[in-house]
């Protein structure tokens, strides 16, 4: 297993009712949340440094952003726009990332589905 399994508990804590719209897949070394076909954030693998990641969507970065322990999400020296990351720390912490699964929940929401 290349992620942590207890942040992607906490992820799933998370997510409360949610939860059980949610597949889980394997992607980009990592555990992915899946909410209608749409990636809402993952367990990050080592290779990625470990800790977590969330799709917060553009208007809620800023926000996202200004929480202690989250950066920009950069992929091969790119950033992702509307996607932050957590360190191992900040996704370890229930009061940290549950904000940022509700971020990422309310962007994916307004979505069509895939």
């Amino acid at each position: 297993m290349a992620w942590d399994e207890r942040v992607a508990q906490r992820i799933r804590e998370a997510l409360g009712p949610l939860a059980a719209e949610t597949v889980e897949k394997t992607m980009f070394g990592g555990l992915c949340f899946m909410v209608r076909g749409l990636m809402l954030g993952g367990a990050s693998g080592a290779a990625m440094g470990g800790g977590a990641l969330m799709r917060v969507g553009p208007r809620a970065e800023a926000e996202a952003l200004a929480l202690p322990g989250v950066s920009p999400m950069t992929m091969r020296g790119r950033p992702m726009s509307g996607f932050v990351k957590l360190t191992p720390e900040a996704a370890a912490d229930p009061e940290r990332l549950r904000p940022l699964v509700a971020m990422a929940a309310a962007f994916v929401a307004g979505l069509p589905p895939k």
